[in-house]
């Protein structure tokens, strides 16, 4: 055999031998990109490389790193000062904020079961890093230095409304406290907070689980052409094509309340509504809510207060519970005068029209529209063209720059959460970049029902800088049906103008610190309400209510007819308000920490009011979710809009006074009440923008309830 034949042989009976496993190589994990610094334009989250499986780890490192930064903080050798103590501890918790801020966005406007499952995980992980922080004795202990020397210190009056803030978090948390009473707090705020969870969840999912499916094309009459072909796309997406699908969504729920001529199928859809987490099943919310009510008051007598709502009102405009019945009681008896009325020209249509029923609150939308257009010929549907969803926002763009000098460019290379999300960057009159604005303005099965204004990070000062704040507006507007686009409702328009005037707050921002960077609850509204009055004014709806189709300017006899109507329905809109506000102060002012039979309750409460029989409260317990769901952000708050509103209605005179743009006014808004946040108290930032206290009179003629 030849060398060369002899070394194929051996070749070959190498590679016929069976392979020897090999020691498989290290497998490295990705790096997790929640915990990498973010190399994209402003810093804005990069999306598309944050998977579900990233979070946990990521919220986990976040905490541990705020354990070891407020532990470092607690066990410092030197003596306890401004800078080392409270300054730091608003430094604290970079990366868990990072981290939480992408999460607890998504989980809201873009969630799933992975990030539902997360939420469970890690809320009440969360819960106790709250706790751990703020009952933590070698740190209350150095706040309570730096609080107790306070007059010797030097401080600047935000440094000192710094300290007063974290003075008094500490103690509202329990600082004070026994250790077995601090226990039993720990054992309250865990439970509260997996309820909240619990509660909005189950009304994540009783909204998205009912339908009403039509198959008789009869079963459509009085629908606008926009609205059935809503309800074909919906049911095209449902796998239902040929049919006809309605939803408890508010764009599909309430033009089919408004339009649809079957009574039975309106009266099922707004039962469906209104009976939400309301059916004693797994995903009942009374016992939830119940429950809720009743820890939060035994968590509010721990800490010295008499209800929940003393509690919470103590950091308020209102300051107690007295304040905001009289308030509200002031409202309630002119406001339920109009409604009655307003019921009673519906009655009277019915009547004439031969109907042998009395007004049900299935009915009032269908006989209100007609009662507006009969009075004012004055048609939603006849409207939206006028506001295409992006001609809307190019007015709200519009007024910011001329109240503010602001601009909003485009940034379709920023990355975004979900393909609807539109980017933009907004700049200040020299060309100063202030932040990243995002809007997100259609539902989808993953977002939670309503409006809200949130942010992927906040503003403050540091290392001498300005941090840009990253913000979004997210909604549930109309979609655009077949080819064409979405297209507002009157009510939709405000929205989006209310929504972004809580995004100027937190652009226009200039706080140092983050922990003044809100001001009290019942006071921020005024910075989102007040944006509502330039959507509908005719100096700004001739720059952008544009027919979608032929570009014509809403016609001046529409513009008109919306002026003309502007006080129509208020008395239904007010009561159903004023009805849900009272009905959270009745949970929280609760002195019994034993849970309450939930629809007993709601119904005593309704009775002591003498609630109309034909309106609804805005937010039935099961699904008021401002007040019971995560967080519970608004709880013995939920009347802080109407609050505001007094505020909004008097503040809005000062423009209608000297000018819809007048700068100078712009200038005291914007200094005094936009940049300002919690830096001073609330009610001296609005005297210093408008000379003197407010009225409610302003707002009694706005909503026509003075009786004249």
């Amino acid at each position: 055999m030849s060398r060369r034949l002899a070394l194929i042989v051996a070749l070959a009976a190498v590679l016929a031998a069976p392979a020897v496993a090999q020691p498989p190589a290290e497998s490295v994990a990705p790096p997790n990109p929640l915990l990498q610094e973010w190399t994209t334009p402003f810093g804005v989250p990069p999306f598309a490389e944050i998977k579900p499986e990233h979070f946990l780890p990521a919220i986990k490192a976040g905490i541990a790193e705020q354990r070891r930064e407020t532990d470092a903080i607690a066990n410092d050798p030197q003596p306890a000062t401004f800078a080392n103590t409270i300054a730091a501890l608003d430094e604290s918790g970079e990366l868990l904020q990072k981290v939480s801020a992408v999460f607890s966005n998504l989980n809201s406007a873009d969630t799933n079961a992975q990030l539902q499952a997360i939420n469970r995980e890690t809320t009440p992980l969360l819960s106790a890093l709250r706790d751990d922080v703020r009952l933590n004795p070698k740190l209350f202990a150095r706040v309570k230095a730096v609080w107790d020397a306070r007059e010797t210190l030097g401080l600047t009056p935000v440094q000192m409304r710094l300290l007063e803030n974290t003075y008094k978090s500490f103690v509202r948390s329990g600082a004070n406290l026994s250790a077995d009473d601090q226990a039993k707090l720990r054992k309250i705020n865990a439970e509260l907070s997996m309820l909240g969870v619990k509660f909005g969840e189950n009304l994540l999912h009783d909204t998205n689980a009912f339908r009403l499916v039509i198959d008789k094309e009869a079963d459509l009459a009085g629908l606008p052409p926009s609205v059935v072909a809503s309800g074909a796309d919906t049911a095209k997406a449902a796998g239902l094509a040929g049919k006809w699908v309605y939803t408890l969504q508010a764009p599909s729920i309430w033009p089919f309340m408004t339009y649809a001529d079957n009574r039975e199928l309106r009266k099922q859809i707004f039962t469906a509504y209104t009976t939400r987490c309301d059916h004693n099943d797994e995903y009942d919310n009374k016992a939830v809510l119940a429950k809720t009510a009743a820890l939060r008051a035994e968590r509010a007598q721990l800490l010295g207060f008499q209800s929940y709502a003393d509690f919470v009102l103590e950091e308020n405009m209102a300051k107690t519970p007295k304040g905001v019945y009289d308030l509200l009681n002031q409202l309630w008896t002119p406001a339920r005068a109009v409604a009655i009325k307003e019921a009673a020209a519906q009655q009277a249509l019915i009547d004439q029209a031969g109907g042998a029923f009395k007004l049900e609150p299935y009915d009032w939308w269908y006989y209100t529209e007609k009662v507006r257009k009969a009075r004012f010929d004055l048609d939603d549907q006849a409207l939206r063209p006028y506001f295409k969803v992006e001609n809307v926002r190019e007015g709200l763009f519009y007024v910011a720059n001329r109240l503010y000098g602001l601009t909003f460019t485009p940034r379709p290379d920023l990355p975004v959460y979900n393909p609807e999300v539109a980017a933009f960057e907004v700049k200040d009159a020299d060309g100063t970049t202030l932040g990243v604005f995002y809007t997100d303005y259609h539902p989808r099965a993953g977002k939670r029902v309503g409006a809200w204004t949130s942010g992927f990070r906040g503003t403050r000062v540091k290392d001498g800088k300005r941090v840009l704040p990253i913000v979004t507006n997210v909604a549930n507007f109309s979609r655009g049906s077949g080819d064409q686009p979405a297209q507002l409702s009157l009510e939709e328009v405000q929205t989006l103008f209310h929504e972004a005037g809580h995004a100027l707050n937190s652009l226009l921002s200039q706080v140092p610190y983050s922990g003044v960077s809100r001001g009290p609850r019942d006071f921020t509204e005024l910075q989102s309400q007040i944006m509502e009055n330039w959507a509908l004014e005719p100096e700004v709806l001739k720059v952008y209510a544009k027919h979608y189709q032929t570009g014509e300017v809403i016609p001046l006899d529409l513009v008109e007819k919306i002026r003309k109507s502007d006080q129509f329905n208020q008395g239904f809109a007010t009561v159903e308000y004023l009805a849900a506000s009272l009905l959270d102060m009745d949970w929280h002012t609760v002195t019994a920490t034993t849970p309450q039979d939930a629809r007993s309750f709601e119904d005593a409460a309704m009775e002591k009011i003498q609630m109309p029989r034909e309106i609804v409260s805005r937010y039935r317990s099961p699904y008021f979710n401002h007040v019971f769901g995560p967080g519970g952000g608004y709880a013995a708050g939920y009347y802080g809009y109407i609050w505001a509103d007094v505020l909004v209605a008097d503040a809005f005179e000062a423009f209608k006074e000297k000018g819809l743009f007048d700068q100078a006014t712009a200038q005291s808004f914007r200094k005094n009440i936009l940049e300002a946040g919690g830096t001073e108290d609330a009610m001296t930032l609005y005297v210093r923008f408008r000379g003197r206290e407010p009225s409610v009179e302003p707002l009694l003629r706005k909503r026509g309830l003075t009786g004249n």
